[in-house]
């Protein structure tokens, strides 16, 4: 048999992750200072450890409903009430809500349930790579929005970029990979846009809860400051579908769990795609979730602004780069002369791992840091990559 003549297109349509490559060539070095991954390296709330153990001894180890456990569920709900005014509902005119396997399964049925072929998806560029890979698998066309210097996707920018086809803008706010933080302007502008336009936005905010000081300029009704979002908008949800999940805020990225929520129209056409492909998230991790919006995760990401301050502090005075006000990722230019990738190479030739621009943009003048590493490893990948930059 001839394997490769039976490979659908959208398969051959898309390369495999430069993330899983370089995750998999960490796994061949010995002791490697891995800046390239972002998987936070905290353990896992007590809290939330606890009430996954419980779920297995209690026997919930079986099929879940579709859309979630309601346990979850509600808790879900209030928060969202909490923080952006969505009442969750069974009306027709009432937000849905869709509890996803992680953020990326939230993406993946999104994208089934809107895209034909020819239809074209909007976002950022530079971009979360399965950002392109979720057009090119539904036959439609990513288009990509240049971004470049200050990574901000702008109703101005976007506006150019919108056609007949045009089903979705995707925003990514903090971003992944240049840890940018949608301004309030912006998510308003987007929204607006969005509206007039008859396209759904799709806002993805997974490390919505990673934000720094920097990025918390929009004040809450109980006077505590956080980022910016186009939920927060009147009416968003009807407008908009808002992907969010727990893998980074707690630490439990291998547990994928991620939720959606927006036009029951939307969610319902996607929890019947996920009914008949994932079936449902992870059980005991559903469980587990539950408890996590009640574990107060404000020290670890002071932690977090500490370790960006860091690589902020070894690198500002060698290279440009822009502050990262949310996430765990810093996205500095490479030197003249050199591309992301060449510069990745020279790294890894002193045992440091980390991604070149060339995985997340059609541009390669960058490279991804990771600062989701321990304080000591991160300190010493930066002593490598500053000898880089200085050509010292």
């Amino acid at each position: 048999m001839d394997a490769e003549r039976l490979i659908a297109a959208r398969a051959r349509g898309v390369d495999a992750s430069a993330i899983r490559r370089v995750f998999n060539l960490a796994r061949t070095l010995k002791d490697p200072i891995n800046l390239s991954i972002g998987q936070p390296d905290f353990p896992v709330p007590e809290p939330i450890r606890a009430a996954a153990k419980l779920a297995i001894d209690e026997g919930h180890n079986g099929y879940t409903v579709t859309q979630g456990i309601e346990r979850l569920r509600a808790r879900i709900a209030a928060h969202l009430n909490a923080d952006l005014g969505w009442t969750i509902g069974e009306g027709a005119d009432e937000p849905a809500l869709l509890v996803t396997s992680g953020t990326s399964g939230a993406l993946t049925l999104a994208a089934m349930a809107l895209l034909d072929p020819g239809d074209e998806i909007v976002f950022g560029d530079p971009y979360f790579p399965l950002y392109p890979a979720m057009g090119v698998f539904n036959g439609a066309k990513p288009v990509m929005v240049d971004t470049h210097p200050d990574f901000r996707l702008t109703r101005a920018r976007v506006s150019l970029a919108l056609t007949d086809r045009t089903k979705a803008v995707l925003l990514n706010t903090p971003g992944n990979p240049t840890g940018a933080v949608a301004s309030h302007d912006d998510c308003k502008g987007l929204l607006d846009l969005c509206r007039e336009r008859g396209v759904l936005l799709i806002s993805d905010e997974i490390y919505d809860e990673f934000t720094f000081e920097e990025g918390r300029t929009e004040r809450s009704p109980g006077g505590a400051m956080r980022m910016p979002s186009p939920a927060r908008q009147p009416g968003s949800w009807r407008n908009m579908l808002l992907v969010r999940g727990f893998g980074k805020t707690y630490g439990v990225t291998g547990w994928r769990l991620g939720y959606a929520a927006g036009p029951r129209a939307i969610i319902e056409q996607m929890a019947k795609i996920q009914q008949f492909t994932f079936v449902n998230a992870p059980s005991v991790a559903q469980w587990g979730c539950a408890a996590a919006l009640d574990v107060d995760m404000a020290p670890m990401v002071a932690e977090f602004q500490a370790r960006r301050d860091l690589v902020l502090a070894s690198l500002r005075d060698v290279t440009e780069i822009e502050v990262p006000h949310g996430a765990f990722y810093a996205y500095p230019h490479v030197p003249p002369g050199m591309t992301g990738q060449s510069f990745a190479e020279a790294c890894l030739a002193r045992n440091v791992l980390l991604l070149p621009g060339a995985a997340f943009s059609g541009r390669d003048e960058h490279v991804r840091i990771s600062f989701a590493a321990p304080r000591d490893r991160l300190a010493a990948g930066l002593e490598v990559l500053r000898e880089l930059f200085t050509g010292s």
